[in-house]
């Protein structure tokens, strides 16, 4: 289905580099949970390129329900991975966006500090993290190693 941030590219696919017969289905299986962790930290990277100073990272939906992949973003992020006690998001944030705009608090900010309670916390492990950093390298490295081939592969 191609990739939207940071790439903008109809033509981009997925796949596994450095496959070996010595990988497991539970290893692919990482490696596309990895994956979109280290899409998940581009994004981040932007928002902190723009001079945005995040101090941790909140998961909310399906995936947050997983200890797994929260440990995993958290080490990846190299920043602390929150939940909250709701896991409504888009819909939650857009209430709380409507109930400052009525007036029923001052600020977004009022709200957010009246609904918003964490519940979970978990913080970058170091000696993952450091590996996520080199990995990460890595896989950003491939996109445009890659991007010849997605063309090509496009126009068959």
């Amino acid at each position: 289905m191609g990739a939207r941030t940071p790439h903008l590219d109809a033509t981009a696919r997925g796949g596994w580099i450095g496959l070996t017969a010595k990988h497991a289905r539970a290893d692919l299986i990482r490696a596309l949970i990895e994956g979109v962790s280290y899409s998940q930290r581009d994004c981040l990277d932007i928002i902190e390129a723009l001079g945005v100073a995040v101090q941790s990272v909140r998961a909310s939906g399906g995936g947050a329900q997983s200890p797994f992949w929260r440990q995993l973003l958290a080490s990846i992020f190299n920043k602390r991975v929150v939940t909250l006690e709701t896991q409504e998001g888009s819909a939650y944030g857009a209430a709380l966006l409507a109930l400052a705009g009525a007036g029923e608090y001052s600020s977004v900010p009022e709200v957010c500090r009246a609904a918003i309670r964490e519940t979970d916390s978990v913080p970058p492990c170091a000696p993952e993290a450091a590996f996520y950093e080199k990995a990460h390298k890595t896989y950003q490295a491939l996109y445009p190693a890659l991007k010849p081939i997605y063309a090509r592969i496009a126009g068959m």
